[in-house]
């Protein structure tokens, strides 16, 4: 990407970070691949949700779609906050010329709500702990 892209992250968010790092060890990623010294490749979680059964069903800019469809859905959020915080840049170009806001404030909002609804999604699914807790 080419512009710095601030994201707002919840008590939930800054606990799977720091779980990460924990499983990251030394590593300065906190998704090393095999080598440490490398991140992740790009394939590496498309083919995680295939080993989970979502092949054909779910890829990881998926996860994008269904955030931004069930945002706009709530109708608690502008639909120009949430764009921004998907790091979508403005369609009108005049508008995106000079509309340079950020919309702060809001997608503290939409990141707490977020954050709140998939917590709520997990307490009623069966999901496998990390290491033996949950993260």
């Amino acid at each position: 990407m080419r512009n710095e892209h601030v994201v707002p992250l919840t008590r939930q968010a800054i606990n799977i970070l720091t779980e990460l790092k924990t499983i990251a060890g030394d590593s300065r990623y906190l998704l090393p691949g095999r080598n440490p010294s490398k991140p992740i490749s790009n394939n590496t979680l498309l083919f995680a949700l295939y080993r989970l059964g979502y092949k054909g069903e779910m890829t990881g800019h998926g996860f994008r779609s269904v955030a931004s469809t069930a945002l706009n859905e709530s109708g608690l959020f502008s639909p120009d906050a949430i764009e921004r915080q998907l790091a979508h840049g403005e369609k009108n170009e005049v508008r995106g010329a000079y509309n340079r806001a950020e919309y702060l404030p809001e997608r503290k909002r939409i990141m707490t709500w977020w954050s709140d609804h998939i917590e709520a999604l997990e307490k009623g699914a069966d999901v496998i702990p990390l290491f033996g807790k949950s993260v």
